[in-house]
């Protein structure tokens, strides 16, 4: 069964950084995309990064462009968030998700498996 866990969620300051983590098991992940989503507080969940895991094909959303990199370490089957000059509206839960199209989609319904979440607040 496939299984994603996030860490590195917390609490920052506006003009900070975090790196969030996302352990991945349960199948080969060579031909999968991995993805980066976020959901604030009465708002739809919305993409912000995403990565084919056999490449370094990456697809960033405006709104975090040039301040979050995605990156992988195959050996430990795990994707990285950093982000950077993080903003108050950065604040949301984010998800690691899963998919197995050929390059990773913007829309939640182009991915399999979620994980649950982990909660970034960053203060002004």
């Amino acid at each position: 069964q496939v299984q994603l866990v996030e860490s590195g969620g917390g609490l920052v300051q506006a003009g900070g950084s975090l790196r969030l983590s996302c352990a991945a098991s349960g199948r080969a992940f060579s031909s999968s995309v991995m993805g980066w989503f976020r959901q604030a507080p009465g708002k739809e969940r919305e993409f912000v990064v995403g990565i084919r895991w056999s490449s370094h094909s990456t697809y960033y959303a405006d709104s975090v462009k040039g301040r979050v990199t995605i990156s992988r370490d195959n050996t430990k089957n795990t994707i990285y968030l950093q982000m950077n000059s993080l903003k108050p509206e950065d604040t949301a839960v984010y998800y690691c998700a899963t998919g197995t199209s050929s390059v990773p989609g913007t829309r939640t319904s182009d991915y399999d498996y979620w994980g649950q979440g982990t909660q970034v607040t960053v203060s002004s």
